[in-house]
């Protein structure tokens, strides 16, 4: 199984959509890009780990069953940080790609054995796994 590490707030602030929403109301935001990567994980095969900077006095999972993995990080903490301890801990296990435009995170990820793209490469893989599935989609309508 492959795993995709996502930087939540470095895509949200690369993406245009993402980011003007997030002006008007950080949540929305948020949710569209957990919908995003969901979509993206059914499409493609790959697990997401979606990670976001601080909402609280711990560390939360906000897991539902069949979707992706959403951590919130402790307020005292940053994204990166968990980021770099599940690079740390499941790279050398597992195939993992983190997705981030943080450059020290990106060499951090690296040295730990983790792939790297950017969050505009990310923009460009989600589309083609969404074109892939829409494609396949009509193929099967066509069938019946």
């Amino acid at each position: 199984m492959r795993f995709l590490l996502v930087d939540g707030h470095s895509v949200i602030f690369a993406w245009r959509e993402l980011a003007l929403q997030h002006a008007k109301r950080s949540q929305t935001a948020r949710d569209m890009l957990v919908r995003t990567m969901r979509d993206y994980q059914d499409s493609s095969g790959v697990r997401v780990v979606l990670v976001f900077d601080g909402r609280g006095v711990r560390t939360q999972d906000v897991t539902e069953p069949g979707g992706i993995q959403v951590f919130y990080s402790r307020t005292d903490q940053t994204a990166d940080a968990i980021i770099e301890r599940l690079v740390a801990k499941y790279a050398k296990k597992y195939p993992m790609t983190v997705a981030t435009d943080d450059n020290l995170e990106r060499q951090t990820a690296m040295s730990f054995g983790a792939e790297w793209i950017s969050t505009e490469q990310l923009r460009s893989e989600v589309a083609s796994a969404d074109r892939e599935m829409r494609g396949e989609m009509d193929r099967l309508k066509r069938r019946r």
